[in-house]
């Protein structure tokens, strides 16, 4: 039986345990299982957290493995090796997708019901191959996508514009990698489109800034790795956000990477998209207005996904 209060994290490196961190302090969940190739790291780490308990939110928190994971409502899949400097996110694509059949392998055998939420790198790969090997119903898989791409777009648009970024409303769309890009043409700040608000508060150069701010993003995670060897933080945060709307059934707009069949002429293939997340995972996808250069850049981003997808599913 599905316990809506369990989540299950697989895979305890930076990424899994950043994330295991901002979801104890959440509050969304009362059982929490780690699961590791290594157990004792797993146990270190439900260690760790659980010591924390008497000053955040009742938790059960232990080191587990796939059995244990059986009735969660959400496996958070962070499992797979580390992008290294000057390493780009598809470089990680054979290494991964690897470990990653291993796990689908496991889950699917235990008929899991839970939503998964594929967090590890190269994202967009590893969501289609979770999609294809887990067993589970399209619209219970989901990539974290360009969550946090477009968090860092928002912050980035925010310290420019000197404005709350929970007013600004733009995405980071396609790849979660090196072809993503911002949909300027749908920008804005609370209803107010993009240019139009750079100008009131005195900004006029678009172009310039338009192109400094999406490459800024684009090389985020590369200028943070090349400084403390990995990222976690950011993306933490980013799974507690996809989780909540999960777990609350928040009918939220995420731009998270799923299967796009039949959207902009774009098929069978994981990308990010805006969608309406809630206690059943994937409702819609959301189709931004794009201009004709964001088709044909989607297209693109599309083109070298399904590429690596063909020589390694």
């Amino acid at each position: 039986m599905l316990n809506l209060r369990k989540v299950a994290i697989i895979g305890c490196g930076f990424v899994g345990s950043a994330s295991a961190f901002a979801l104890m302090q959440s509050g969304l969940f009362s059982e929490m299982v780690l699961i590791d190739v290594n157990r004792d790291r797993a146990e270190g780490e439900a260690l760790d957290i659980a010591h924390g308990m008497p000053l955040a939110y009742p938790m059960k928190i232990y080191a587990g493995d796939y059995d244990s994971a059986c009735d969660a409502a959400l496996l958070v899949i962070t499992a797979g090796a580390n992008q290294k400097p000057g390493e780009t996110r598809l470089d990680l694509v054979k290494k991964n997708v690897g470990i990653f059949k291993g796990i689908m392998s496991e889950i699917s055998k235990r008929s899991c019901q839970g939503i998964m939420l594929v967090v590890a790198n190269p994202v967009d790969i590893l969501t289609l191959t979770a999609i294809k090997h887990s067993g589970l119903p399209v619209n219970r898989v989901i990539g974290s996508g360009t969550v946090l791409d477009t968090a860092r777009l928002r912050y980035l648009l925010g310290e420019h514009l000197q404005v709350d970024t929970r007013s600004i409303h733009a995405f980071i769309i396609g790849e979660h990698g090196d072809s993503e890009f911002a949909a300027w043409s749908s920008a804005n700040v609370s209803g107010v489109p993009l240019h139009d608000f750079c100008e009131m508060r005195g900004h006029r150069d678009h172009s310039e800034a338009m192109n400094r701010i999406e490459e800024s993003v684009r090389n985020s995670a590369y200028e943070i790795i090349k400084r403390k060897q990995a990222t976690y933080y950011g993306i933490a945060m980013a799974v507690k956000r996809i989780s909540a709307a999960i777990i609350r059934d928040e009918k939220t707009v995420l731009p998270i990477s799923s299967l796009i069949n039949n959207t902009y002429g774009i098929e069978n293939v994981a990308l990010s998209l805006p969608a309406i997340i809630g206690k059943d995972g994937v409702e819609n996808i959301i189709p931004l207005r794009l201009s004709a250069e964001e088709h044909r850049k989607l297209r693109e981003s599309s083109d070298v996904l399904k590429n690596i997808a063909q020589d390694v599913l």
